[in-house]
């Protein structure tokens, strides 16, 4: 599985916005990946930052 579906699968599971380290435990994958990750998601519109440092999917279905 692809990291970027991980990372949405863990954030829709956890039904909640999330921070980088709950979804690096929650993976188990390595802080750094998950935040250049996240990054990348940012930017294509994937996920969104309902509150400071914590994030959750656009599309939450």
């Amino acid at each position: 599985m692809e990291l970027r579906e991980m990372i949405l699968q863990t954030m829709k599971a956890a039904g909640r916005p999330l921070n980088v380290g709950a979804i690096a435990e929650l993976t188990g994958v390595d802080k750094n990946l998950v935040s250049h990750a996240l990054a990348l998601m940012k930017k294509d519109g994937d996920i969104v930052s309902p509150v400071r440092c914590k994030w959750e999917p656009t599309n939450k279905q």
